[in-house]
């Protein structure tokens, strides 16, 4: 938890432990081998785009950098085959504690009256953090910047981001996590190495479950395999599916989704209320999940459609995450935001065929 609030962190799923505290790590060998090959090769490229859906480890895998870098120094890992650091290695520590001197975090701060963090980073907030850069290192060996998630960045933050990644001080990392690589600025993108990381595997996401701890690693078989199936390979949509009032969300969702494009206005309406209601926080992200999770598999079967012919099903997912940010940044009302995406995607759907 953070020093100065009780709330629970931006980055952080309720229930779990924060990305860098958690050293279990599982479904990625690629992603740790394209590091330690570049490591050895002497060609660690200075800033890397960690992309994928959300919930799949990418944070996870960027606080698995850092500890790697900050605890050996960036030496060649001869014979290394992973980039696993003892729990109680000093700079291990350090990194779970967020005390490590060569260690700087850009993520959403508290909001200015302290109830809850904003919607989006501030430029000043990433000024600060990218202060570390302006002073060698603390300990001689990398610094390193971790951006959870670049997709809250607005136009002025991501700049300040930006002219340090266009001219980066030596033996400097920027490790940037975004869920949405491609509504990034290009010029962030370009700047990057971009590691594509995909969904966790029933198999892989059983066994990130089961190295959570209770009461999530003591999940009945049953319920977990029934989780796992509707997850994506996303370890925080299956931790939120244990609670059988957001697996029913998932599930009223899915059900008007697959009557498209036929409309029950009463019934959208009614889920609209439900999860826009007070004490509700995350129920609203969740059915917007499951339905751009629906409309990629519909985009997936249709490929062969082209992508003109796809093009409205594609503005209905940019138009709905553009109102929702809206929303939830201006405290608007979010029923309509519901409402509409049903009636768009019905109107969509229509005209693709």
């Amino acid at each position: 938890m953070p020093a100065d609030t009780d709330l629970l962190e931006p980055d952080q799923l309720a229930g779990t432990p924060h990305p860098r505290e958690q050293t279990a790590f599982f479904g990625h060998a690629e992603a740790e081998a394209a590091f330690l090959d570049a490591l050895a090769a002497g060609r660690l490229h200075h800033a890397w785009l960690i992309g994928g859906p959300e919930g799949i480890g990418k944070a996870t895998l960027a606080y698995r950098v850092a500890r790697f870098l900050l605890a050996d120094g960036g030496a060649a890992p001869a014979g290394r085959t992973t980039l696993a650091v003892d729990p109680q290695h000093p700079a291990a520590r350090q990194v779970a504690a967020r005390s490590h001197p060569d260690l700087a975090i850009v993520r959403r701060g508290l909001r200015k009256d302290g109830k809850g963090y904003s919607q989006e980073i501030a430029v000043d907030h990433v000024r600060r953090a990218l202060d570390l850069f302006a002073s060698t290192a603390g300990q001689g060996g990398y610094r390193i910047c971790i951006v959870d998630a670049a997709d809250d960045l607005n136009p002025s933050s991501g700049n300040a981001l930006l002219k340090v990644i266009e001219e980066p001080p030596p033996r400097s990392i920027f490790l940037v996590v975004s869920h949405a690589p491609q509504r990034l600025l290009p010029t962030i993108r370009s700047r990057c190495r971009k590691l594509w990381l995909r969904p966790l595997g029933d198999a892989d996401l059983a066994a990130v479950i089961g190295s959570l701890g209770p009461p999530l690693a003591d999940t009945a078989d049953a319920d977990l395999t029934r989780v796992i199936g509707f997850a994506e390979g996303s370890v925080r949509r299956a931790v939120t599916l244990l609670d059988e009032n957001k697996s029913g969300i998932v599930a009223d969702t899915n059900a008007l989704l697959d009557e498209l494009p036929r409309l029950d206005m009463k019934r959208v309406v009614r889920l609209a209320e439900k999860v826009s209601a007070r004490g509700t926080e995350g129920d609203l992200e969740l059915a917007l999940d499951t339905a751009m999770a629906w409309v990629s598999k519909g985009l997936e079967a249709r490929a062969n459609a082209g992508a003109a012919r796809l093009a409205p099903l594609v503005e209905v997912c940019e138009k709905v995450t553009r109102a929702a940010r809206e929303a939830e940044l201006y405290n608007l009302d979010k029923r309509p935001v519901v409402i509409s995406l049903f009636g768009d995607l019905a109107d969509a759907i229509r005209r693709t065929g």
